[in-house]
């Protein structure tokens, strides 16, 4: 049996119960509609939720998969349905996961002499390439940057903020971005905390507190970053994972910027010429 330690069926509540209530308001779904899109009785699926009926591991699985849940969140709810995690969590430089890596690495490479960034679901940037690391040391005037989460650095006015010309514009877009994701993940502690805090950066608007549920965050968004009379404008691309059965991977992103102009293009091979010494 793969089952672990629960807490008593006669209980008024269980973990599971509470996790899947969660899960279905983040989702905007009634108890009625996660049953018939999961396939199983509406009593059924009553008696989860209140502790009378244990669900089986298949009906944990199949649950997570009609509320779309990440690795890390059906791992959590496995648990705390008493059964063991399915989705193993690998750090990246493990062997296990060295040809994820060793991909990562040639997509950095090739994105040359643009930036390009490895991210987690938290933002926390993991890897960048050497253009990414060019760039920023040219318009922060070679200071470093206090941050290693990009979200840290384009709010706090004492890192890369004071670099960005568009800043209303590109930190709107991020805030956006982070209300969907502390929705769409409701025990997801760590971007809640992560949102409260980019908020309590001064000034950003008030505005940015409430979630506007009829301002999506925008497919595409040009960021501005400028020293002097140097601009570098840039549009960014999203890669991820498919088909992750490892938390690690699913949690990833690369992020990879484009230049928009011929001037953005110029500068960035500048930069690169300077970096290696070649005329």
């Amino acid at each position: 049996m793969e089952r672990i330690n629960s807490s008593s069926s006669s209980a008024p509540a269980t973990p599971v119960g509470a996790l899947l209530r969660e899960w279905r308001a983040a989702r905007r779904m009634s108890q009625l509609d996660l049953a018939l899109e999961a396939g199983v009785s509406a009593r059924h699926m009553s008696c989860v939720e209140t502790g009378k009926s244990q669900p089986s591991r298949e009906m944990v699985m199949r649950l997570a998969d009609t509320l779309d849940m990440p690795l890390r969140e059906r791992n959590a709810l496995l648990v705390a349905a008493g059964y063991a995690p399915k989705y193993p969590e690998s750090a990246l430089a493990t062997p296990e996961l060295a040809q994820v890596r060793r991909a990562i690495e040639f997509i950095l490479a090739q994105q040359e002499p643009y930036p390009a960034f490895l991210l987690n679901r938290h933002w926390d940037v993991l890897m960048a390439n050497r253009a990414a690391q060019r760039v920023n040391a040219y318009v922060m005037r070679g200071r470093q940057s206090p941050h290693t989460n990009m979200i840290r650095q384009i709010f706090d006015p004492d890192d890369l903020r004071a670099a960005v010309a568009n800043w209303e514009e590109v930190a709107g877009d991020l805030i956006r971005h982070l209300h969907g994701e502390v929705a769409a993940s409701p025990t997801d502690e760590k971007a809640r905390a992560l949102l409260d805090e980019a908020l309590a950066y001064p000034g950003v608007p008030a505005r940015w507190r409430r979630r506007e549920l009829d301002h999506a965050p925008r497919p595409l968004i040009t960021t501005v970053l400028r020293r002097d009379d140097d601009e570098f404008h840039f549009f960014s691309t999203i890669t991820k994972f498919g088909t992750a059965r490892d938390v690690t991977i699913d949690e990833l992103h690369i992020e990879c910027c484009f230049p928009v102009d011929e001037a953005t293009i110029a500068h960035c091979r500048r930069l690169a010429r300077d970096d290696t010494g070649e005329g």
